[in-house]
């Protein structure tokens, strides 16, 4: 008898020729069968896939692969002793295909074996290269966090703008700058409830009142209300270390400067 199940891409599969041939149909009537199925576009597809095969004298037509699935929905409606017995010997054959897919080849011969042993044995080592290199990448990630929470607010301005530049390069070149100071002066607002423009505003007013020149006051900047305040500075040095943690910064030199 015809090979009744087979396996195609790792799945165990019949086809609609197999089908026809078994269960003594044409197999137009078949086709006609599968494309009238009931059945959801979302099962049609998954367990019926249409494809050609070439007749012996050279001439291509259609056909559908069948999953196990697709095979007992679409026999349901075959009716008869013969047919249930058929449905039978492909519900054995599909089990005993899926097993033998599932289980591994028992190496039979000496050289087998060694193939087996080798394999393994290569298995284990990129395994083990795999966990050495993961190890590496914890221990490097972990070494650059402790380097990012080192820094302190003394000579703060240098460190932070060190640590945008490195951040906004991270994330596709010094374009991203103003995003990124932006987005580390959201943060900041949201975690200090205040308003780093308002009091830009006030610190401006107060240096007029006290007689500074215009080009100065022009020149105060919102870094420049944060380093006045010591609670601001504190909220905003963690701020930016977060920021470079999740971005996967390397600080270099800048704990170091």
């Amino acid at each position: 008898m015809t090979q009744l199940v087979f396996i195609e891409n790792g799945k165990t599969v019949t086809d609609s020729l197999t089908v026809a041939e078994v269960f003594g149909k044409d197999h137009d009537k078949v086709m006609r069968d599968i494309r009238s199925l009931d059945c959801s576009l979302e099962f049609s597809t998954a367990n019926f896939g249409e494809s050609t095969y070439m007749n012996d004298r050279g001439r291509t037509y259609s056909k559908y692969t069948i999953t196990q699935d697709g095979f007992t929905f679409l026999v349901m409606g075959y009716t008869g002793k013969e047919a249930a017995r058929f449905k039978e010997l492909y519900i054995a054959e599909f089990n005993r295909m899926r097993e033998q897919l599932s289980s591994p080849a028992v190496p039979q011969t000496p050289l087998e074996v060694l193939q087996a042993s080798i394999t393994h044995l290569v298995t284990i080592e990129r395994e083990q290269a795999a966990q050495a290199e993961r190890l590496a990448a914890v221990e490097k990630r972990q070494e650059h966090i402790h380097e990012v929470l080192s820094l302190n607010p003394i000579d703060g301005r240098k460190k932070v703008n060190k640590l945008l530049n490195k951040i906004a390069k991270a994330l596709g070149g010094e374009g991203s700058y103003h995003d990124i100071r932006t987005e580390s002066y959201r943060q900041l607002e949201f975690r200090a409830a205040c308003s780093l423009s308002i009091r830009q505003e006030n610190k401006r007013k107060k240096m007029a009142l006290a007689g500074a020149h215009k080009s100065k006051i022009d020149q105060v900047s919102k870094l420049d209300v944060i380093f006045d305040d010591g609670r601001l500075t504190e909220i905003y040095f963690a701020v930016v270390k977060e920021m470079a943690i999740a971005n996967k910064v390397d600080p270099g030199d800048v704990a170091a400067s």
